[in-house]
């Protein structure tokens, strides 16, 4: 049960491990793009590919989608990014239903734990196994695997991350159920007394707005763990009487003392383009314009002239 391209990775790792694969429950098609054609997920994609049946339920609670799961008589149900089952479709396996979470639990629950981890900034954080309850993300840890990130980890480069340590985890639940051998622990185990757990809650528009009064190197954590999607973003002054929105997907903090206030572009029209921040700047590596093809900030400087210093 799944719909994007981690959930299709999973879904590869157990067709090419022999695993008997009896269906695949993901989203309905839906428009998408500027052109907005009906798109496939890659899950359905990939399950077209390899002959596996498809079933895509509006409602997860609907009694004829139910009574097809009932007449699959599956003995394990492995859900990757897909939504909250109810009760009836977790409990109808004969062994268990189980979930892949892109997170070390009990921290960053929730529907973003990649984009979340790296806006955090943190140092590592993993991929967990665990049984499906009546609320998000609590049920009993099944297994774990952990993950340390690079500097200047991006969500897209810890989704790879992800997906290689997924398609290794899911397999090794699969077998350890099977065989009986793992020993499901309470996340309440796992949680110091009187630690704050993170949280991985669904990322919005405002959430994406850069602010430059906040320190450079929580900038940059911000535009990299929204990189490449949604994408962080400011307002831009092109000229005095245009501005556009600029999403950046590539940064670097700069720690230096200054007198700029926050947000002032200063550049040399050449190589680089840097935002002030209270403790230093931000130097922009990789950026989009409204309208434009994503590009180096160099490649920006070739068409474009900026004045500066000038306050955005």
């Amino acid at each position: 049960m799944g719909t994007p391209v981690l959930a299709a990775e999973v879904l590869d790792a157990l067709v090419c491990g022999g695993y008997n694969v009896l269906a695949v429950v993901t989203a309905p098609d839906r428009p998408a793009g500027r052109g907005r054609k009906i798109q496939q997920s890659p899950v359905k994609e990939y399950a077209n590919r390899n002959g596996i049946e498809v079933l895509q339920p509006e409602n997860l609670k609907d009694q004829g989608f139910i009574m097809q799961l009932e007449d699959l008589r599956p003995d394990i149900q492995v859900v990757v990014a897909f939504r909250m089952l109810p009760r009836a479709v977790w409990k109808l396996p004969e062994t268990a239903t189980f979930n892949l979470h892109a997170s070390l639990l009990p921290d960053y629950r929730g529907a973003a734990p990649i984009n979340w981890t790296i806006i955090n900034g943190e140092e590592h954080t993993g991929v967990t196994t665990f049984l499906i309850d009546d609320k998000i993300d609590t049920g009993n840890i099944l297994l774990q695997r952990r993950i340390i990130l690079d500097k200047f980890e991006t969500a897209g480069s810890l989704e790879k991350k992800v997906i290689k340590e997924g398609r290794i985890l899911v397999p090794e639940t699969i077998d350890g159920l099977v065989t009986g051998s793992l020993k499901p622990t309470p996340q309440e185990k796992l949680i110091d007394n009187g630690r704050e757990l993170n949280r991985a809650p669904k990322i919005y528009r405002d959430d994406c707005r850069i602010d430059w009064s906040q320190p450079c190197e929580k900038v940059v954590n911000l535009i990299h763990g929204l990189s490449p999607s949604p994408g962080a973003f400011c307002e831009f002054c092109i000229s005095e009487s245009h501005n556009s929105i600029m999403k950046i997907f590539e940064a670097r903090p700069l720690k230096t003392p200054h007198e700029h206030k926050p947000g002032t572009v200063l550049t040399d029209n050449k190589s680089y383009i840097d935002f002030a921040t209270p403790d230093g700047f931000v130097r922009v590596l990789k950026l989009q314009l409204s309208g434009k093809k994503r590009m180096q900030a160099e490649e920006l400087l070739r068409g474009l002239r900026i004045s500066a210093p000038k306050h955005q």
